[in-house]
């Protein structure tokens, strides 16, 4: 399970650190959109700038994956990011759903390797 661990933390770190350096720098052409909601919904994170919080978002965690440190904290400022995923594609685009599930899965695979890190916060009440 370890190396399974090991695995996925640093796909996870090299696709978020990819994906969120994309929307930082802008290396990738973006496709053209579809007319509607998601057309509406990427026009408004991109003249609002808040893309670039998101890339932030995505590339800080990523390197800290890839270089083992705060893992746990990566894995919290991520899963937030993937829940926005998971909404954005079943919402206005489901064909990158798939692949958005691949993601959840190696943050569950990471997730259940630290744990141990998250015992405090599924306490009902806290401990004095």
């Amino acid at each position: 399970m370890k190396i399974v661990a090991t695995i996925a933390r640093y796909l996870l770190g090299v696709i978020f650190l990819f994906f969120g350096s994309n929307l930082l720098f802008h290396f990738l052409p973006n496709p053209p959109l579809p007319p509607g909601p998601m057309a509406n919904f990427s026009t408004a994170m991109a003249e609002s700038h808040y893309t670039i919080l998101v890339g932030f978002f995505q590339a800080a965690p990523a390197i800290l994956l890839l270089i083992n440190r705060y893992v746990p904290l990566a894995l919290t400022v991520l899963a937030a990011e993937i829940v926005n995923i998971i909404v954005f594609h079943i919402t206005m685009a489901p064909s990158g759903l798939p692949m958005a599930l691949v993601v959840s899965i190696l943050w569950l695979l990471v997730f259940l390797r630290v744990k141990g890190a998250f015992t405090g916060i599924f306490e009902p009440t806290p401990q004095h």
